[in-house]
């Protein structure tokens, strides 16, 4: 993976040379998406193929880095799907996805394609309507078996009757299952999570998984460790142990708290025992240009949380990080930032009006798409 990446860097940066100066000194070089929905989903497979989702029951897709994007056909077209907010995608090539769509009730809904996105498959209509928001989900390790899409993932959703609601995801072959437990209960009153970019899960090593929440209560960080197969479909019902711990970022007010968690692996010499450095950002999103509580970072696979020294310039919904580059980024709706120390200290990038983030794209509001110039980042203080 870091050999591809770094020949992504490599290609993208050539890219950048080829360019005007005035080109090739943006950070963010627009793309024309050819839609003026509101993006908040963006899967990039390999940053040649890459996918794209938000309002109107918008589906997008590229084939060629982002040069020419083209529509795909509407899920459900003629039964509303027009009407759904599509705030995650995620992507397995050219042919395979599954799109989220968030809202309340049973527009709250999972689909899939499997032929470039011709046709959609419904997975799941929110079955808690009209309760019920779904936020985010995550397949992980996607890959190919007898040419058929695998992956073990999880979909979460708003607390219905005081506890979160989660699904489980298999891929190969389909299954879809609700993880009911005690143990998914609020931590506190008037949690949440965020449908801002589709990045409120995390996958933690040997079937240890997480999710943050907001609301005006304090945001946290909820652990969910799994027995050894008991969370798999067929089984006896999952058995979860959650384990919650409180994240320094903006609290006090619905709109605030944790919106995304991104992490990273690296390997110490023993194999059960990484490196797991993660970052979560946040905020308030109706103050959009207020720095505080906006993130936080942790070196011992978020046991512990410690605020930034220097946060982004603004509430983030959005971050990654890029092993090619060294470094995190993260975006809101009034700019990015960029982080070489993992998470203590972040610099401006840009001052866009951003949703959601796939390295090497970053998505928006009315359409917005654009592709990261690695070239045009500011050196390292």
């Amino acid at each position: 993976m870091q050999i591809f990446q770094l020949t992504l860097l490599l290609a993208v940066s050539a890219c950048a040379a080829a360019q005007s100066p005035a080109q090739a000194q943006t950070l963010w070089q627009m793309q024309n998406s050819g839609s003026t929905a509101s993006l908040r989903g963006i899967d990039s497979v390999d940053g040649v193929v890459a996918w794209a989702s938000g309002t109107d029951g918008t589906v997008l897709r590229t084939i060629d880095g982002g040069a020419h994007w083209t529509a795909c056909a509407v899920p459900d077209a003629a039964t509303g799907g027009a009407t759904l907010d599509f705030r995650g995608v995620q992507a397995w090539d050219l042919d395979t996805a599954m799109v989220m769509a968030s809202s309340p009730g049973e527009k709250s809904r999972l689909y899939e394609t499997t032929d470039g996105c011709r046709t959609w498959t419904l997975l799941l209509k929110n079955p808690d309507a009209p309760k019920g928001f779904f936020d985010s989900f995550q397949v992980f390790s996607k890959s190919f078996r007898n040419g058929e899409p695998t992956g073990y993932g999880l979909l979460l959703g708003d607390p219905v009757g005081g506890r979160f609601t989660l699904f489980e995801i298999n891929a190969t072959p389909y299954s879809l299952a609700r993880v009911d437990s005690k143990d998914l209960i609020v931590p506190a009153k008037n949690s949440s999570a965020f449908a801002a970019s589709n990045s409120c899960l995390v996958d933690y090593y040997k079937g240890t998984y997480g999710f943050i929440t907001g609301g005006a209560s304090a945001p946290y960080l909820v652990r969910i460790p799994y027995g050894e197969g008991t969370w798999r479909p067929g089984k006896q019902g999952p058995n979860v142990i959650a384990v919650t711990v409180k994240l320094p970022l903006a609290a006090g007010q619905d709109s605030t708290g944790a919106f995304a968690i991104a992490q990273r692996l690296e390997s110490t010499g023993a194999e059960s025992a990484p490196q797991i450095t993660e970052v979560a950002v946040g905020g308030d999103d109706a103050k959009p240009n207020e720095s505080a509580g906006t993130a936080a970072w942790s070196a011992d696979g978020g046991q512990h949380w410690t605020a930034s020294t220097t946060p982004p310039h603004g509430y983030r919904s959005a971050v990654q990080w890029s092993e090619a580059l060294r470094a995190w980024i993260t975006v809101g709706t009034n700019g990015s930032d960029v982080s070489r120390d993992d998470g203590k200290t972040w610099q401006p990038l840009d001052n866009g009006n951003w949703n959601a983030l796939s390295l090497p794209y970053v998505v928006g509001p009315n359409g917005r798409i654009a592709r990261l110039n690695p070239t045009a980042l500011p050196a390292e203080k």
